[in-house]
């Protein structure tokens, strides 16, 4: 074997390597990746928005919760020393 021979032979070797890695993927198989990917993306999306509105929900609940609670705690007490004042 001479060296011509060897030489197109690992040519021939590189450039049918080179040519499976170049292979692209089927157009059919590039929309499915690519709805796989939305769909993903939206449902991670949805999960990140249904935490922030929980956050949100519960951040407001407790700044309204907290003045009604004391508010309560006073009218339950002016009742109460009304109550005492009216059996006295």
């Amino acid at each position: 074997m001479d060296v011509a021979d060897t030489v197109g032979a690992e040519l021939d070797r590189l450039i049918s390597k080179r040519a499976s890695q170049d292979r692209r993927p089927d157009p059919d198989e590039q929309e499915e990746l690519w709805k796989a990917s939305v769909r993903a993306y939206t449902v991670r999306r949805q999960e990140e928005n249904r935490l922030a509105w929980c956050d949100y929900f519960g951040r407001l609940a407790a700044r309204v919760r907290s003045p009604r609670a004391e508010e309560y705690d006073h009218r339950a007490q002016a009742l109460l020393e009304d109550r005492g004042e009216v059996l006295r």
